[in-house]
């Protein structure tokens, strides 16, 4: 992956629902040949595109009318660096987001 492609991913801030976190990863547009149209992107593709996020993110929905948009989102409380859930972070994760969200 040439640098100059990896420079222009963009990346949405995170936003939330009471389960899971998510973003938005915008590629190039010449690179959204290079994106399965009938299938999500295991983790190893979407790193090999370039995109890179701390653990835990998945694939998980293609928006249709931009293919080369890739939706992410994951648990609530994962830690970053392993990429698996914490208990104890998830309950305090939930309790800021509905505390937050709840006005």
């Amino acid at each position: 992956m040439p640098n100059e492609i990896a420079s222009r991913i963009e990346y949405s801030e995170k936003y939330f629902d009471d389960e899971n976190e998510y973003r938005h990863v915008i590629l190039p547009k010449e690179l959204a040949s290079k994106i399965p149209k009938d299938r999500l992107l295991l983790e190893s593709e979407w790193r090999q595109l370039g995109v890179q996020q701390s653990r835990g993110w998945g694939h998980y929905a293609v928006h249709r009318p931009e293919p080369h948009i890739l939706l992410f989102r994951r648990p609530l409380g994962t830690d970053p660096t392993t990429g698996k859930v914490d208990p104890i972070l998830a309950a305090q994760a939930k309790q800021k987001v509905l505390a937050e969200y709840a006005h």
